[in-house]
């Protein structure tokens, strides 16, 4: 059951990655107290690994830089996604590439833009509530 329960949450994960998506994204600010925020998640392989977008010297990246323990969380009517890991900013071409979408050109002026970073988040542990059934354990 638990590997069904992990299946079906990464499916949810991957459907709620893109430009219309939002999650909650939660870092420790340089006074080491938690933070949340709704950020939009680019990629995703199930719940396994995550990117998101955004700029370089931003609040989120200055957090990164000091600790890089994050949580994310996606919530509906009929799921609770809590994933618990690392977090760390790419800035290498290829990963900036692989990871634009349309919706980053609000704010960068492409992929090659050297404010533009991305976040990759490493899941180490989980609580997943989906279907109305409840896993939590250690990736």
């Amino acid at each position: 059951m638990n590997q069904e329960i992990i299946k079906r949450a990464g499916e949810i994960v991957m459907q709620n990655t893109g430009e219309t998506s939002r999650c909650v994204l939660a870092l420790i600010d340089l006074e080491g107290s938690p933070t949340a925020s709704t950020i939009t998640a680019s990629k995703a392989e199930g719940i396994s690994w995550l990117t998101f977008c955004t700029g370089l010297g931003s609040p989120k990246t200055n957090r990164i830089d000091k600790n890089g323990l994050a949580s994310v969380c996606f919530s509906a009517d009929d799921y609770n996604i809590t994933l618990v890991g690392t977090i760390e900013v790419l800035t290498d071409h290829d990963t900036k590439k692989e990871m634009w979408y349309g919706g980053l050109a609000n704010h960068f002026s492409g992929p090659e833009d050297p404010n533009y970073c991305v976040l990759h988040f490493k899941t180490l542990r989980y609580n997943l509530l989906v279907d109305w059934k409840e896993v939590a354990g250690i990736l």
